[in-house]
């Protein structure tokens, strides 16, 4: 049985109608990274009617509000990311996207609506907040290399006022609907992603001895990439190194002149990060050199590892212990190894990043499925938990 949100915050549960409503709006009208128009008009309309003053920036439709902009103390950031996926919906939702092929597959439509019900709860605090708080909109987190984090900070989205803490969270069906998820260290990792391109000589695949033959050159690069993480770094810090894609060949009796592979490597810390690069493309040109290929190699760095800060960290977990009880605050045991572009603000403000449980007995659908259709419930306990940890780093700062 799903958990009853009654014990839980009376102001979020409060504010549910609104964020309701703004779900679905978002939800009904998705937009890809770096094409949020209608998406930031609106966020720019529900804070308008908060009463909630914002800027809107020249590069890309991120838009980030501000209260209590004259209030001393520390001030406390709170992230939410606007864009869609290319999946067309298989939900039945009576709000289901009305555009095929675009879906909130990923639940940013409740990332979106549970931060403005935030600040609504923040709008009403039973006593004053200690500093300001901003709302960051943030839009292309599914760009993949330079989301939109990147770009908003380069525009000053962390400074006028200066952030001291940030704080982010996503839906994750890993963790019971109700329930928060939280991790002090390294919480999410860094993508990077690699293509490479085996020169060989085509011919008749009845002479393969006139090679080089790129197939098998490029076979041997992928079955050589995985000792990178069996056999070079360490086995207590985590990586992952996959080829998911491979191109070349025309037809059965015709050997190529030119293969295509490209993956990705995913690690946690910056020293193995840098290893895994060295270590693969060091490899990559011996593997080719002893079989008389040549290779190029580009390497391309994505976002950063989610390193949440231990301090600000704990201040957020006896926010979230006092608004839900310590059996719905529940602490992650191991780091995933899939990627989040809030590692750009981690890299510049301690903060944290969260899960929002949103798994349901029965419920299989995973995240970027065109299933995916969080419990609205998931919305009382994300507004109460970025307002919770709002009030929890402003009284109580590391």
């Amino acid at each position: 049985m799903a958990p009853s949100w009654e014990p839980w915050s009376p102001l979020a549960r409060r504010a549910l109608p609104a964020m309701r409503a703004w779900r679905t709006a978002f939800h009904a009208d998705p937009e890809l990274s770096n094409e949020e128009g209608r998406t930031r008009e609106k966020i720019v309309a529900a804070l308008q009617s908060l009463g909630i003053p914002y800027r809107t920036f020249e590069r890309g439709y991120g838009v980030v509000g501000l209260i209590g902009a004259d209030r001393p103390g520390p001030v406390v950031a709170l992230r939410a990311d606007m864009d869609a996926l290319p999946v067309t919906e298989r939900t039945g939702l009576p709000f289901a996207s009305k555009t095929p092929g675009r879906m909130h597959a990923c639940g940013h439509d409740v990332h979106l609506a549970s931060l403005l019900g935030a600040a609504a709860i923040l709008l009403r605090p039973p006593r004053p907040l200690g500093g300001p708080v901003k709302l960051i909109f943030q839009p292309a987190e599914e760009d993949g290399e330079v989301g939109g984090a990147g770009p908003l900070i380069e525009q000053g989205c962390l400074r006028d006022p200066t952030v001291d803490f940030v704080v982010g969270q996503h839906v994750f069906p890993g963790v019971p609907l109700g329930t928060v998820g939280w991790r002090a260290g390294p919480m999410m990792a860094a993508a990077d992603r690699f293509r490479i391109r085996v020169r060989g000589r085509g011919g008749h695949a009845a002479t393969p001895q006139q090679g080089p033959d790129a197939i098998v050159v490029a076979s041997e690069i992928v079955v050589g990439l995985q000792a990178l993480v069996s056999r070079v770094r360490d086995p207590l810090d985590p990586a992952v190194v996959s080829v998911g894609q491979i191109h070349g060949g025309t037809r059965n009796n015709i050997l190529p002149d030119e293969v295509v592979l490209e993956g990705t490597v995913r690690t946690l810390s910056a020293p193995t990060r840098a290893l895994m690069e060295s270590a693969l493309r060091r490899r990559v040109r011996m593997l080719a050199a002893s079989l008389g290929a040549t290779v190029r190699i580009d390497y391309v760095h994505g976002y950063p590892a989610v390193v949440n800060e231990p301090g600000a960290t704990r201040t957020v977990v006896a926010a979230l212990e006092r608004e839900f009880g310590r059996a719905r605050v529940q602490a992650i045991a191991q780091p995933m190894m899939g990627a989040e572009d809030f590692a750009r603000y981690l890299e510049h403000v301690p903060g944290t990043f969260l899960r929002l449980g949103v798994g349901k007995p029965g419920d299989g659908a995973s995240l970027h499925s065109a299933t995916f259709a969080p419990d609205e419930r998931a919305l009382v306990v994300g507004a109460a938990t970025l307002a919770a940890a709002a009030e929890g780093l402003q009284r109580g700062a590391p």
